[in-house]
């Protein structure tokens, strides 16, 4: 089956695209950098050829508002015009645990647009909605410093490794379209100032953590359960140490997060 993965070379896409093709998948990295740019529609209709799923893990380069809401819709859109014209009968989209539970913030907002046009597509469609990735605290510490403090709301906390991330997408690539949302989070909850905490304790960061229920996360406010998956979610089996003892190198992921 060939599967045509969007933002197939970033962090997860490559995943996805290794995983499918040791399955005997026909998996196809889409990028800018092979050829195929969702934006100004080049290269897309043709890798979609013979393609029965598309797989969109791409994301904006941008956290503004605007910047993001036209990012997911131009994509979306030309993704869909193509699907469509090439027979795919399956789009899956890589989305955030509580997206919907986030308005208050732009970046979120943008989101929430692209999930409403795959709804409303006559292409059967899943969407994967994922906690926060174990590679992305740091990036999350860092937005929510003030100085040499980081001031988090103490809300339950559910993140997981980007390799479990993958193989939920990759998992939901090859089953039957679910016309719905498939939630993915990782093996263990925390409070979200005790997790950043023991990160940046792990990392010999010596930033204080702030425990502040006013603090705002990309702009929103938090709510005791907005960020976590509700029962039934996929589980993930990497658990935090773990993952902080192997990737103890300091190499983690400088990006956005999801």
């Amino acid at each position: 089956m060939k599967i045509v993965v969007i933002g197939g070379t970033g962090l997860i896409g490559s995943k996805v695209v290794i995983m499918l093709g040791q399955q005997g998948h026909e998996a196809v990295a889409a990028s800018p950098s092979r050829g195929v740019n969702t934006i100004t529609g080049e290269g897309v209709a043709a890798v979609m050829e013979g393609a029965s799923v598309v797989v969109d893990v791409s994301n904006s380069p941008s956290f503004e508002y605007q910047a993001a809401l036209e990012f997911f819709q131009t994509s979306t859109r030309n993704l869909q015009a193509a699907e469509t014209a090439a027979g795919v009968g399956h789009h899956v989209a890589l989305s955030v645990v509580g997206t919907d539970r986030l308005a208050e913030s732009g970046y979120f907002r943008a989101k929430i647009a692209q999930e409403a046009l795959i709804k409303a597509s006559s292409i059967p469609y899943s969407i994967v909605h994922a906690t926060q990735f174990f590679e992305f605290i740091k990036n999350i510490a860092d937005a929510a410093t003030d100085g040499s403090t980081v001031r988090v709301a103490p809300v339950l906390f559910q993140p997981i490794a980007s390799d479990d991330v993958a193989t939920a997408v990759a998992r939901t690539a090859v089953g039957a379209p679910v016309n719905g949302v498939i939630e993915a989070g990782g093996p263990e909850q925390f409070r979200f100032d005790d997790l950043i905490r023991h990160f940046l304790a792990s990392r010999n960061d010596p930033r204080e953590v702030v425990a502040d229920p006013e603090a705002l996360y990309f702009g929103a406010v938090l709510a005791e359960r907005t960020l976590v998956p509700e029962e039934g979610a996929m589980l993930g089996e990497t658990r935090l140490d773990d993952w902080l003892s192997q990737s103890a190198t300091g190499k983690e992921v400088a990006a956005h997060s999801l």
